[in-house]
C-alpha cells in the first residue's frame, strides 16, 4: 500500500484488523532497513492486531525527501503517515529497531511534555523539541513502547574512531582550503565515503546528510519523559548498539523491563526469533 505524505510515495503494510478494544501497532524500522524485515511480526501480531509499518523516506520502496531530515523531522514524518494512514486508531503500540527506537523515544518524550505544556501552570513549548506544542499532529495516545537493539545513546568514541575522525577533518580542510573541491566536485564526497560507515557509503547525498542530523543525537535527557510501559529486547553480542544502552535505557525510564537474547545480535528479532516471539507474544497477550 501506499499513501503520500508531504510529497513523497511512502509505501506500508497494513495487516490485521482494526479492535475497538485493542491499540494498533505500529512497527518502525532501523536505519537501511525496510519494514519487510519486520515479516516475522507481522505473522505473529496481526491475527489479534492491526499491525501497520511505513518504510521511512529513503528507504525500502518509499521516496526520498526533497532535503535532508533531522529527528524532529522523523517524528512529524510518524504522526501525519498515521494521520493519514490510520485516523481511526485512537491507541497505538509502537515497536521500533535501532533508528525506529530512537524515533519512538523522541516520539514518546515529545508527546509527554507537549501534555505536561497543556496542563495548567505548564510551559507553552514542547520541552523536548524546539517545536510548539501546537504543531503536534494526530490524535493518538502510545499506551506503551517495544525498544528492539534501540538506539538513542551515543556511544564514547574509542582511540582509533577519534583518530579517524581527527584525519577526516584535517583532510576535508587541505581540500577546502586549497580550492580542490572546486576543481574536483567529486573529491569530498569520495572523502567522506571513505570515512564514513557502510550505512553511509551506500547512502544517497541527501540520505547521508540526514544519517549525519539524527546518528549522534543522544536522548538520554529525555528518556525520563518515556512513563509509559516500555519492553526493552536487546541481544547480548549487539555491537552497534550494545547492551550497556539497554541497561541504560532500563535505568532511565520509569516503567521500563528489558529481557535479553544470549547470543543475538543488532537484530535479535532475526538473530533468534523463536525466543524473540516468545518474548513479544507475553508482552502482547497473545495466546
Amino acid at each position: 500500500m501506499t499513501v503520500n505524505i508531504d510529497g513523497m510515495r511512502i509505501y506500508y503494510r497494513d495487516e490485521g484488523s482494526h479492535h475497538e478494544d485493542r491499540p494498533a501497532l505500529v512497527l518502525l524500522h532501523g536505519w537501511g532497513s525496510n519494514t519487510e524485515l519486520f515479516d516475522g511480526i507481522y505473522r505473529l501480531a496481526s491475527p489479534k492486531y492491526r499491525v501497520i509499518g511505513p518504510d521511512f523516506p529513503g528507504a525500502g520502496q518509499s521516496e526520498e525527501p526533497a532535503e535532508p531530515m533531522d529527528l524532529d523531522d522523523y517524528v512529524s514524518f510518524v504522526e501525519k503517515f498515521l494521520a493519514a494512514a490510520a485516523p481511526e486508531e485512537q491507541e497505538m503500540i509502537f515497536l521500533g529497531h535501532s533508528h525506529g527506537g530512537r524515533v519512538m523515544i523522541r516520539l514518546a518524550a515529545r508527546r509527554a511534555r507537549a501534555a505536561e505544556a497543556r496542563e495548567p501552570g505548564g510551559n507553552s513549548t514542547d520541552l523536548a523539541s524546539t517545536e510548539p506544542v501546537n504543531t503536534i499532529s494526530g490524535s493518538f495516545r502510545i499506551t506503551s513502547m517495544i525498544l528492539v537493539d534501540s538506539a538513542g545513546i551515543v556511544p564514547a568514541k574509542t582511540g582509533e574512531q577519534s583518530r579517524k575522525t581527527a584525519r577526516y577533518k584535517r583532510y576535508k580542510a587541505i581540500l577546502t582550503k586549497s580550492g580542490l573541491t572546486r576543481l574536483f566536485p567529486g573529491a569530498l564526497d569520495a572523502l567522506q565515503k571513505k570515512f564514513g560507515s557502510a550505512d553511509y557509503a551506500a547512502a544517497s547525498p541527501v540520505m547521508r546528510q540526514t544519517m549525519v542530523r539524527v546518528v549522534n543525537t543522544d536522548l538520554t535527557d529525555e528518556m525520563p519523559s518515556v512513563k509509559m510501559p516500555v519492553l526493552l529486547i536487546w541481544g547480548d553480542a549487539d555491537t552497534a548498539t550494545p547492551i550497556a544502552d539497554g541497561k541504560r535505557m532500563e535505568e532511565l525510564m520509569p516503567e521500563a523491563g528489558l529481557a535479553v537474547i544470549p547470543g543475538a545480535g543488532h537484530f535479535s528479532f532475526l538473530d533468534n526469533p523463536v525466543l524473540f516471539g516468545r518474548i513479544l507474544a507475553s508482552f502482547l497477550k497473545i495466546g
